[in-house]
């Protein structure tokens, strides 16, 4: 058994796509109509076939309910690996990016916590 698919809640799949794609460098896997929005997954571009994210709007009640308790009391909805968590650090924040936790050990990874501009924390982390 492997991990095919995951995903995080968004208010805005075209924001979402630029951030997730443009910003953190994943790229768009899969773009297809589902009523008024669309199935819509990024993955690695080292790895496409990989672990694919959906980026899910976050209509339903429950799922804007769960974001918004989440993001109070600063738990992340994701963490992604990094290679080198001081470097994503720097470069993410000279793109703008708004970090809620700079690169800390924790444990055996180091970890920072960055805002995706969606409506999540998104943890990234260097094990160590």
């Amino acid at each position: 058994m492997k991990i095919y698919l995951t995903h995080v809640f968004v208010d805005d799949q075209d924001k979402a796509l630029t951030f997730y794609t443009e910003t953190l460098g994943f790229a768009k896997k899969t773009e297809v109509p589902v009523g008024e929005h669309r199935w819509l997954t990024v993955v690695d571009p080292q790895h496409p076939d990989g672990p694919e994210l959906l980026l899910e709007p976050d209509e339903h009640p429950a799922a804007q309910a769960f974001k918004q308790a989440l993001m109070a009391d600063g738990i992340p909805s994701a963490s992604f690996a990094v290679p080198d968590v001081d470097a994503e650090f720097e470069r993410l924040g000279a793109a703008g990016v708004q970090f809620t936790q700079p690169p800390a050990d924790m444990g055996g990874a180091r970890t920072a916590v960055l805002d995706d501009t969606c409506g999540n924390l998104i943890q990234i982390a260097q094990l160590l």
